[in-house]
């Protein structure tokens, strides 16, 4: 053990890596170049397969205030989990290897966390790049207190950008870092830290997020079905914590386990093995819910089971007058998205509505082109 992995910084910077040899460099050089020198930058080689860990060397012999820790490929629960165990400042920053920091972030979260002793966690917001680096457009609009609601449909999570969290080292480690919440560790570690305090939002953009095709959450339908089961099971499961009951197991092996049942049907049926009837009956809607609003920022494309089973699901479900709009709203935006790739039958299983509605316009076609014909030919 060298000197490096022995000083305390100020922030420890927690950056998981895999396969990263085309972005990491600059990733960590946003980093390097934040405004709060006083960092240690512990970057986990999740078993690497490319040139990673080549680059990582090259870093870290450049700049003592980099950490490189190899492990096997384990996944980014691992990853981040063997990462904090050597975390030693009193906060803790989370990047990841193909984003940019701006160089003033890390001064507006530790100022906030340092005078807002009751926040136990800030994020920020970010501009969207393509996996080029380009500027795409688009933005977070995240701001304040994270306001929860684990009765919405789907639930309304205590979201922050989790690669530009700030959190209290003592604070995650009291809710017992990472879990195997497949897809959704952020989101489950955020429902449990507000058991210790507020998180919060800056207004502020402090930095840029990749999108690109090779991201696990964007990689297929099968993950996007995998995070909608997984982000409602850690609101279930903090409604389980409210209420003095035991909390659901989430185990590392549940990950191989719903990818191997693929459908959406399925995996909820492995899912709610060990539920109550009404903890299955919402997981079953918010479930739904919550595919049909990733599909709005991914690029899912579903499949005519997973829409005839969001409709009935949805259908089935009675929602205040406000969840119902927004579900409609995302039934009708995805809905039209399917029309327009020709994917007729799939868009009326999500909305059979719209069968209706396209029947009745396809009547009254029919009905107003007889009328002219009849018209036509009392004329002439």
């Amino acid at each position: 053990m060298d000197s490096t992995s022995l000083r305390v910084a100020q922030i420890d910077v927690l950056i998981p890596a895999y396969n990263a040899e085309t972005t990491i460099e600059a990733a960590v050089a946003s980093i390097q170049s934040q405004t709060i020198r006083d960092i240690r930058i512990i970057i986990v080689n999740d078993g690497s397969t490319d040139r990673t860990q080549d680059i990582l060397n090259k870093i870290a012999k450049a700049d003592e205030r980099v950490q490189v820790l190899t492990t096997l490929n384990g996944g980014i629960v691992s990853a981040l989990n063997a990462g904090l165990e050597i975390c030693s400042a009193e906060f803790v920053a989370r990047h990841d290897a193909d984003d940019l920091a701006y160089p003033s972030r890390f001064e507006a979260q530790l100022n906030f966390l340092q005078n807002n002793k009751d926040c136990v966690a800030v994020g920020s917001n970010i501009r969207h790049i393509d996996e080029n680096g380009k500027l795409i457009g688009t933005q977070s609009r995240l701001y304040g207190d994270v306001r929860p609601d684990p009765d919405w449909f789907p639930s309304k999570e205590p979201y922050l950008m989790h690669p530009f969290l700030m959190v209290r080292l003592d604070a995650i480690r009291m809710v017992g870092g990472y879990r195997y919440v497949v897809h959704a560790e952020d989101t489950d570690l955020y429902w449990r830290l507000l058991g210790l305090g507020r998180l919060h939002n800056l207004r502020d953009i402090h930095g840029e997020y990749r999108i690109h095709s090779g991201s696990i959450s964007s990689a297929s339908i099968v993950n996007g079905r995998v995070a909608a089961v997984a982000s409602q099971l850690a609101a279930i499961s903090y409604k389980r914590r409210l209420q003095g009951l035991p909390d659901i197991d989430f185990s590392p092996s549940q990950r191989a386990n719903y990818e191997r049942a693929k459908t959406l049907s399925n995996i909820l049926e492995l899912a709610g093995q060990s539920l109550s009837p009404d903890e299955r009956s919402y997981l079953k809607a918010a479930t739904s819910a919550k595919l049909l609003s990733l599909m709005e920022y991914r690029p899912y494309i579903p499949d005519h089971q997973d829409c005839a089973f969001i409709g009935e699901a949805l259908g089935q479900t009675t929602l205040s007058t406000p969840n119902r709009r927004e579900i409609s709203r995302l039934k009708g935006k995805t809905a039209l998205r399917l029309l327009k790739l020709g994917k007729l039958s799939d868009a009326f299983a999500l909305q059979p509505s719209m069968e209706n509605i396209a029947r009745a316009v396809a009547s009254n076609l029919k009905k107003n082109f007889f009328k002219r014909k009849q018209s036509t030919a009392l004329t002439n």
